[in-house]
């Protein structure tokens, strides 16, 4: 709210862009809307034309291993390209490659590689998009007037709330319509996300290619890719973080691609039921992003984000192990989807705090990678691991390894640096200069 001006006074304030801001919000509610989709209707349509769990975990490490080398390698280049162009080129490509799988499979022409290397595209190009949006959104932010954390909740919270209403929408259509339909309306997202963020963010100058990046050269590239690992490498907690959250995430795509669709199928009754427990999830977790961007700036962080992941985590596939009905495991996913609307919020908030912005694209190219690294692995595991000792055993071996993993931050010491706040937090535009103290980047973690 802006005071009225009186007699005196210096002159009316900066203006107030908020445009742009909700053009790159509505864009993210569509995509990440859009690959929830994707997130129920790849995995139940493989189990639907091959009845094999391996084959589910094949897509999936096939979809999500480009994942880590577009998000290593592709930092330099968002900014020499445009965000905006990166944002609207990707989310272009991913519409088409997603696309082609409904219309091969009814000309009767897909087959099991096709589908693989659709995947492998769509992984390759959607992370860069995504990036894009993310490291643009501080100055979005800057000119709307909102302060840094209660952007970076809303972010979330509206990141959560998509995944929500897709994951309703996905097994509402899969149980009515099929698989196949899912996948063209995710299609369809994808072509409203590029055209949002192409119209809507027209005139913002950190959208635009950065003329100061100058000629790619490859000495060049390695350098700018060296810099990132650099500037993540100076800070033992934000390593602590990504080996965290990387070894999460590798878990969390085992269970969305393979573990939770598989116990959907044989004890749930089918795709609406996960479809329920994935919105509720969504749901339950836009609660806890809206929650923290109230009231968690007065708490402490490690303890917050601490608990948080430990309630978020393992409970989920231990009640799976030991349940064959819907509700107790969807009283499980509530409770950890408002907790897991946390996390992002922090660690958000805490990389936008230190990370200036000359060095926002390639350091969170490479923390992104870094927290995907197992992403891959995580579904081509939980694929051999159900068809060769059942799901159960996959169930509580995930859990067993998740709650080891989440007790990090309350074990080691350098976690406790994640409470300790800048003298000032801002959106920097300016690099700091090389080596400085406040030099230091967060990644987040991008499955929940």
């Amino acid at each position: 709210m802006h005071a009225i001006s009186t007699a005196g006074t210096a002159g009316p304030g900066p203006v107030r862009r908020r445009g742009p801001l909700a053009a790159v919000l509505a864009a993210n509610t569509v995509s990440i809307a859009g690959s929830s989709l994707t997130l129920i209707g790849v995995p139940w349509f493989v189990l639907q034309t091959t009845g094999s769990a391996g084959r589910a975990g094949v897509v999936a490490f096939c979809a999500t291993l480009p994942v880590v080398v577009a998000a290593l390698i592709g930092g330099p280049v968002i900014d020499r390209l445009g965000r905006r162009r990166v944002s609207v080129a990707s989310d272009a490509v991913c519409g088409v490659a997603v696309g082609a799988i409904p219309l091969l499979h009814y000309a009767g022409l897909l087959q099991f590689w096709m589908l693989c290397a659709l995947m492998a595209v769509g992984g390759l190009v959607h992370t860069p998009g995504l990036t894009a949006r993310y490291v643009l959104f501080p100055h979005l932010a800057e000119e709307a007037g909102t302060t840094l954390g209660r952007a970076a909740g809303l972010y979330d919270a509206v990141s959560r709330g998509a995944r929500m209403i897709g994951a309703a929408v996905a097994g509402l259509l899969i149980a009515v319509l099929g698989a196949e339909a899912v996948l063209l309306l995710d299609a369809a997202t994808f072509a409203v996300s590029a055209a949002l963020v192409a119209f809507g963010v027209r005139g913002v100058a950190a959208a635009e290619p950065q003329k100061a990046a100058g000629k790619i050269t490859l000495a060049g590239y390695r350098a700018e890719l060296g810099e990132g690992w650099a500037f993540l490498a100076r800070s033992r907690m934000l390593l602590g973080i990504t080996f965290m959250v990387m070894m999460t995430n590798g878990m969390d795509q085992g269970w969305s691609s393979v573990l939770l669709p598989v116990h959907g199928r044989d004890e749930l009754g089918g795709a609406a039921a996960v479809g329920l427990l994935i919105s509720l999830f969504g749901g339950f977790a836009l609660l806890g992003a809206l929650l923290y961007g109230a009231y968690g700036e007065r708490l402490p962080r490690r303890t917050v984000f601490a608990v948080a992941f430990l309630i978020s985590g393992a409970p989920r596939y231990l009640m799976a192990a030991l349940t064959d009905t819907t509700l107790p495991l969807a009283v499980t996913m509530a409770l950890a989807g408002l907790t897991a609307g946390i996390l992002n919020p922090v660690l958000t908030t805490v990389m936008y705090e230190r990370i200036p912005d000359a060095l926002r694209s390639r350091v969170a190219g490479v923390t992104t990678a870094g927290c995907e690294l197992t992403m891959p692995l995580g579904g081509l595991a939980a694929g051999l691991l159900v068809e060769g000792f059942g799901l159960t055993s996959a169930l509580l071996l995930f859990g067993g390894l998740y709650l080891l993993t989440t007790l990090s931050p309350l074990v080691f010491p350098a976690w406790r640096e994640m409470d300790r706040r800048p003298a000032a937090a801002v959106s920097r535009t300016e690099p700091l200069p090389h080596g400085s103290a406040r030099e230091e980047s967060s990644p987040r973690p991008t499955a929940k």
